[in-house]
């Protein structure tokens, strides 16, 4: 999780007030903005991070399946079952339970599922008696539980159950100034993964990536950048925006002589090139301004200016994460 904008702020926020409540939390928001990378966040700051965080697509699981997924079976509960066999439940012990896309349950799949959170009892196919579990559950949707509660597709005391405390996560739109930090993110992740040198976007990307809606997302955001650092013959990557997907009409690019005057379309290419530069910078000096003076060499009161001008000063700055951190700002 990367970024620099009000609303990232606010969701980690939450999310660390979230990782001390053991109760259950519905995150909700749009494909592709990171709702399990919100779950992981959560179960690795709580007091349950030592323990597994187990997560299962509600899509993928087939009707009939259901409970011998989530509480597992016995050894000849069925025809092929050979052996005992532990469920979700079992497996996350002591940790979390990430159920994503939970509005995909069907009628069955919701009341089994309601019935556990009851009181946190279960009985393995099989099995006579019941077990005791003690996982906390997190489910995430991308669509409105409540919308499909009043629709009568998705049970009411389940979603009550589910959202003792919420999490909305904010569209990639939403998030002003998150787009550079991301796709400085990606790239630096290109470069490592696929080794063919780094490479550093065009401004005239920067431009249209700023004003881009993002139907997809993050997750659109990062395909894109991987499939062009791989594509892409020089150090500067020069991405023309997706084709068939109309920009917002407040677009604006100096391609277009007329649109605006010639100092008009300079300073706001200008603007848009500090902007992604000092949050570039900050994000290389994790944040530390003595630093990241001396790497562009200017004075610290100097580019102390630049910072509150755009907004960067105070504002958390990403660090690299390592094998055990997933979450930082």
């Amino acid at each position: 999780m990367i970024g620099q904008s009000t609303a990232f702020r606010e969701t980690l926020r939450l999310v660390a007030r979230m990782a001390a409540c053991d109760a259950p939390v519905l995150i909700e928001g749009e494909t592709g903005t990171g709702k399990e990378l919100a779950a992981r966040a959560i179960h690795y700051q709580s007091a349950r991070k030592d323990r597994p965080f187990i997560p299962v697509n509600c899509g993928a699981i087939p009707d009939s399946l259901i409970e011998s997924q989530l509480f597992g079976h016995r050894k000849g509960a069925f025809t092929d079952a050979k052996e005992n066999q532990p469920g979700l439940v079992t497996l996350a012990e002591g940790g979390t339970l990430f159920l994503d896309e939970v509005e995909a349950l069907s009628a069955k799949g919701q009341v089994t599922l309601l019935r556990f959170l009851q009181d946190q009892e279960f009985r393995p196919l099989g099995a006579r008696d019941l077990e005791q579990g003690n996982v906390r559950v997190l489910a995430a949707t991308n669509a409105s539980l409540a919308v499909l509660a009043e629709q009568g597709q998705f049970r009411s005391d389940l979603l009550y159950r589910l959202r003792i405390l919420c999490l909305e996560l904010a569209p990639l739109r939403e998030r002003s100034g998150d787009v550079g930090y991301l796709a400085t993110w990606f790239l630096d992740t290109s470069a490592k993964r696929f080794g063919l040198g780094t490479k550093v976007l065009h401004p005239d990307s920067i431009l249209w990536m700023e004003q881009y809606q993002w139907p997809g997302n993050i997750r659109e955001l990062e395909n894109l950048l991987y499939r062009e650092y791989l594509l892409s013959d020089g150090p500067v990557m020069q991405i023309e925006p997706p084709k068939g997907l109309p920009l917002p009409s407040a677009a604006l690019s100096p391609s277009f002589p007329g649109e605006l005057t010639f100092h008009q379309a300079k300073a706001r290419a200008v603007e848009s090139f500090e902007k992604n530069y000092l949050s570039n910078l900050l994000y290389q000096a994790g944040g530390n301004i003595s630093l990241a003076a001396r790497l562009a060499g200017k004075e610290r009161r100097s580019l102390g200016k630049l910072l509150k001008k755009y907004g960067l000063g105070h504002a958390p700055v990403p660090r690299l994460p390592t094998s055990g951190d997933r979450l930082h700002a």
